[in-house]
């Protein structure tokens, strides 16, 4: 697993495209039991080289119902974006996770993490990836559909600030995913170790 994730945080295969330059964010071992796939790094996370270190990832921990010093023991928690590297500013937002990293990555460092109970799908693009033709029109309804995937995956909306109108027009996700998501959570995490 050391030589793989080395492997990663070194790669270059996207650096044209990165107005930053390449810096792989990803956080994973052979116990983990957890794994979140998000989007792609954040230009705070860029910056820190940390991922899901800012407001999103505030909010997540949030939904999750753990601290910070749970949700970085790699042991434990593994963190696999869809893009490891910041890919820019677009402009409505970031620009879409780089398809590259899924293609290199993904299935590497998944046959080496035979231990995930439960994995996060965090936006389209995980959602996509993931689930292919059993994802629904989009993520509210692919989110609204949570209990179809259980109890491997529970899709979820972005966390970030930007989702505010969403969340404010969606309150069942509330009320009915995130009591189901810390208790999966508590759970999975209570086995690890």
């Amino acid at each position: 697993m050391d030589t793989l994730l080395a492997e990663i945080r070194s790669c270059k295969a996207c650096v044209a495209y990165l107005p930053l330059g390449p810096r792989p964010v990803v956080q994973a071992s052979a116990s983990a039991r957890l794994l979140i796939v998000g989007q792609a790094p954040s230009l705070t996370v860029h910056t820190t080289g940390v991922p899901w270190n800012d407001k999103s990832g505030e909010q997540l921990r949030r939904w999750l119902g753990i601290d910070r010093e749970v949700f970085y023991d790699a042991s434990r928690v593994a963190i696999m974006p869809m893009g490891y590297c910041y890919p820019g500013r677009g402009s409505s937002g970031d620009l879409p996770p780089r398809k590259e990293c899924a293609a290199l990555w993904h299935e590497r460092l998944l046959a080496q993490m035979k231990e995930i109970e439960l994995t996060l799908l965090i936006g389209q693009y995980a959602q996509r990836h993931f689930l292919g033709s059993a994802s629904k029109g989009g993520v509210t309804e692919t989110v609204e559909a949570f209990a179809e995937y259980a109890p491997r995956f529970i899709p979820l909306p972005h966390p970030s600030p930007r989702n505010t109108g969403w969340f404010k027009h969606h309150p069942w996700f509330e009320r009915d995913v995130l009591p189901v998501l810390r208790e999966r959570v508590r759970h999975v995490l209570a086995n690890a170790g």
